[in-house]
């Protein structure tokens, strides 16, 4: 019996072990100091560790939420092409509904005026069909991309303000939530929401100036006594002779500025010659990629330190030209069949020659039959009258150059000008699958919202809030917990130890998983943590209590606990389905604390019947089992 006992237990071993594992990275983070943090984030190491402990919510860190609302009334307007005063009127007594009342669905709404005062939809939408319900669908549609465009913008400025796991969601038709955790300067934050995405075009310099300009950041770089002494020492060696590999040495970032690489690497040093990095101490970090220069992930910090330095800013100024990175880091093959992740660093003109505001419209498509991109995923970008207009002029004096499609000062792509364009019409080629072509357009898209997007509602959550919260939310699981553990060791005896070892088993691997799904806890979320101690205790009772009922039948011991779990089987599943499948709709329809609050219940829920029906059990057998046993006392 006991070797059929031991896989039961070794798989309840390995289970426990990697939820230890898991929570790990949360129990460190949570005991550092603020000067182990500081020394962590000069390492690079810390954004690392943060990535892998369990989130904390806005109610428990502090921060910002936010509440934006996209005027669908005003996208629809714009997008009508020979506007009257018919059309207007529409518009007018729409948004005068909607005011009276809020909940009002702006399509249905739309309908009933448009039915009302006999308006043909055709003559102001007749690129979205010919018949008016297909042209509603079509705004439909054409509003819903809107929000996209929205949240695409949202997520790329969030992304650079340096936020920790942001909550950017969408409530309803035209409302998006932002909860930013740890965020408390408002007014920074307000102003990141609310303005529009800056989308750019600008020419990239040709190779034999980029080339001229690093060799002349070298000679500047070179009289930097900062830089001198950042090659580390080499190890002792017992070697008399060095071997020419000896000369190189790992340049260290964080001794370069000491500041933190941007990349997630636990490692932000590269190795380069010593010699080399003396003479060229900003060439030697970067990477030969053809026509491009290539910047290694764990060096993009460095480059940008020596970008902003007075001087070289000062000589960018003075030949008109700006550096800038592309908006990831791409995989890359070296020569040794190694792969590193690197970003793409482009010299351009200082100033834009087109913005986003001329781009009307950017589809993504497959290449039609008959060209070189025939069957291959492209953007076909459309611009107005005036952006055609400078387009042409720009395409035709600029053949055999590459421009730089610029969002949020992030290079996206950089084509090469093949011909001049004439009608405001380009094809973007070169996409791995329509999926990426399809999120270059909705990129290309964002550059101009096409209706203002306002702040509704706006609240700060303080720090001491969060850690107020933090306190008293720990508090009520720890006393909450003691009382269950000695009551339920009190009442159920040995039993109770083993329910006691379970629930503790139950709430390790609860965070474990929020750690391993990178979910965020909230105080909703500690609610569920302490329901799940009820759930958790429920279960065992009603185990424990058919037991008892199988003892006072005159049962073994043996006999009493397979008939106890046999009878109560049943009861749990039906109980603990009901509470999964509401957990299961909270999450679907909930938003923000509520989600929080339906994870946390909803894994709760499963590993309380797993440690019920198969960890308890599995403890049992071999207790009664063991030599000596003569009574089960519960």
């Amino acid at each position: 019996m006991q070797n059929k006992l031991t896989p039961r237990f070794l798989l309840i071993g390995l289970i426990l072990i990697w939820g230890l594992w898991s929570l790990w990275p949360t129990f460190k983070l949570q005991t550092l100091s603020d000067n182990d943090k500081n020394i962590l984030e000069e390492q690079g190491e810390l954004r690392n560790l943060e990535s892998k402990a369990i989130k904390q919510g806005l109610d428990l860190k502090g921060g910002m939420y936010i509440a934006l609302e996209v005027d669908i009334p005003t996208l629809i307007e714009n997008i009508a092409i020979n506007k009257d005063q018919k059309l207007t009127s529409v518009f007018e007594s729409i948004r005068n509904e909607i005011l009276q009342s809020p909940e009002t669905d702006f399509f249905t709404s739309f309908s009933n005026f448009i039915d009302q005062k006999n308006v043909k939809l055709s003559r102001y939408y007749y690129d979205y069909g010919s018949n008016s319900n297909d042209i509603i669908d079509g705004l439909k549609t054409e509003a819903e991309d809107a929000i996209n465009r929205v949240l695409e913008i949202l997520q790329n400025r969030i992304d650079q303000f340096g936020v920790a796991e942001p909550t950017i969601q969408k409530q309803g038709t035209q409302r998006i939530i932002v909860e930013l955790a740890g965020v408390q300067n408002s007014e920074r934050a307000r102003a990141l929401l609310e303005s529009t995405a800056l989308l750019e075009f600008y020419l990239v310099k040709d190779v034999t100036t980029t080339n001229d300009f690093m060799i002349k950041i070298d000679q500047i770089l070179k009289k930097d006594k900062s830089l001198t002494g950042v090659v580390k020492e080499p190890e002792p060696s017992s070697n008399e002779n060095k071997s020419d590999t000896d000369e190189d040495e790992a340049v260290s970032v964080s001794d370069l500025f000491g500041g933190a690489s941007d990349a997630n690497s636990e490692n932000d040093s590269t190795v380069v010659d010593q010699d080399m990095f003396a003479e060229r101490p900003f060439s030697s970090l970067l990477r030969n990629l053809g026509n491009s220069i290539g910047v290694p992930e764990k060096n993009a910090f460095a480059i940008k330190q020596m970008i902003d330095k007075p001087e070289i800013r000062d000589r960018l100024a003075s030949i008109g030209a700006n550096f800038l990175f592309g908006h990831k880091a791409e995989e890359y093959v070296l020569n040794d069949g190694s792969v590193e992740k690197m970003y793409t660093l482009y010299l351009l003109d200082d100033q834009a020659e087109l913005t986003g505001g001329v781009v009307e419209e950017a589809k993504a498509n497959l290449g039609p039959q008959g060209t070189t991109s025939a069957g291959q995923p492209i953007v076909n970008l459309s611009m107005n009258s005036d952006g055609a207009r400078k387009w042409a002029i720009m395409t035709g004096s600029n053949i055999g150059r590459q421009v730089a499609i610029v969002l949020d000062n992030k290079v996206h792509m950089a084509p090469n000008i093949r011909e001049k364009i004439s009608g405001g019409g380009t094809l973007i080629e070169g996409f791995a699958n329509i999926d990426e072509a399809k999120d270059i357009a909705i990129v290309l898209r964002a550059g101009a919202l096409p209706a203002p997007v306002d702040i509704v509602e706006e609240k700060v959550v303080g720090p001491s809030l969060g850690a107020e919260s933090v306190k008293r939310g720990t508090q009520s699981v720890l006393i909450g917990l003691a009382i269950v553990l000695i009551f339920i060791l009190v009442y159920y005896r040995t039993a109770g130890s083993i329910a006691d070892f379970a629930l503790i088993w139950n709430l390790v691997l609860v965070l474990a998983i929020l750690a391993s799904l990178q979910a965020t806890l909230t105080l909703p979320g500690i609610a569920g943590l302490i329901l799940t101690v009820g759930m958790s205790i429920d279960a065992n009772v009603i185990i424990f209590e058919r037991i008892r009922e199988e003892l006072d039948k005159g049962k073994t011991a043996k006999a009493a606990i397979d008939g106890g779990y046999n009878r109560a089987l049943t009861t749990i599943v039906d109980a603990n389905m009901t509470t999964l499948i509401a957990a299961l709709v909270l999450w679907q329809f909930g938003t923000g604390p509520i989600r929080g609050f339906a994870t946390v219940l909803f894994w709760g829920i499963l590993i309380s019947m797993f440690t019920a029906i198969f960890v308890t059990r599995t403890v049992f057998n071999a207790f009664v089992n063991r030599k000596g046993f003569k009574k089960l006392n519960i």
